[in-house]
């Protein structure tokens, strides 16, 4: 990071995703990466999959799609990153969002993000820093059970990132959550290496500059 882009708030961010996964943006452009995602899906069917099928196969998919634009976007999100192709065969239950800047008072009008962040540490189960891109990050994990009461159909393992936005008036902050779906009986080692491909992703976050 240059000097200069020390000096300036950041217009954005990238982030390299895992080989075989696509990007739906939740802002503009959400219904022609839908369609490009179920195309390429349908184009996927393996040899045999029977013709008259085929929009049943287009139909459900849209539809569960739909279901998780619509569960990213209630939550602010602003990019969906989900899996588009299988891993040795297997459909992996995973996604992950990042969402809309938001703003976190700060604890003194003197402190910083840090001393956000080392609240937030002692009152989160599970938390604890990292750094991305030469800006502290606050990493925090946790298992969630199913409790359709609260909206939580399907018990899931999850992975939340915050991260301040370097020189932003008033203080913003990306928020990056994953989530993997945890199948009863599952093997837990199964979702520590989908939480370690994420950690990895995350790894590749960059800031972006006009």
């Amino acid at each position: 990071m240059t000097t200069a882009e020390q000096r300036r708030s950041p217009n954005g961010f990238n982030l390299v995703p895992p080989p075989g996964w696509d990007v739906i943006p939740l802002r503009t452009g959400t219904r022609e990466a839908m369609d490009r995602i179920i195309r390429k899906a349908v184009a996927q069917l393996p040899v045999g999959f029977p013709k008259d099928d085929i929009p049943k196969a287009r139909l459900k998919l849209a539809q569960e799609m739909k279901k998780v634009v619509r569960r990213a976007r209630a939550k602010g999100g602003m990019t969906l990153y989900l899996p588009t192709e299988r891993l040795h065969g297997i459909a992996l239950p995973v996604s992950f969002v990042a969402s809309e800047p938001i703003e976190i008072p700060r604890v003194r009008p003197d402190s910083g993000p840090e001393a956000v962040m080392a609240a937030l540490a002692s009152e989160i189960p599970g938390a604890e820093t990292r750094e991305l891109d030469d800006t502290a990050a606050l990493r925090s994990e946790r298992d969630v059970p199913a409790d359709p009461a609260q909206g939580v159909d399907v018990a899931h393992r999850q992975v939340e990132y915050l991260v301040p936005v370097p020189d932003s008036v008033p203080d913003q902050y990306l928020a990056f959550s994953f989530s993997a779906l945890i199948a009863p009986g599952s093997d837990p080692v199964f979702y520590d290496t989908l939480v370690e491909l994420f950690d990895a992703v995350m790894g590749t976050f960059r800031w972006s500059y006009a």
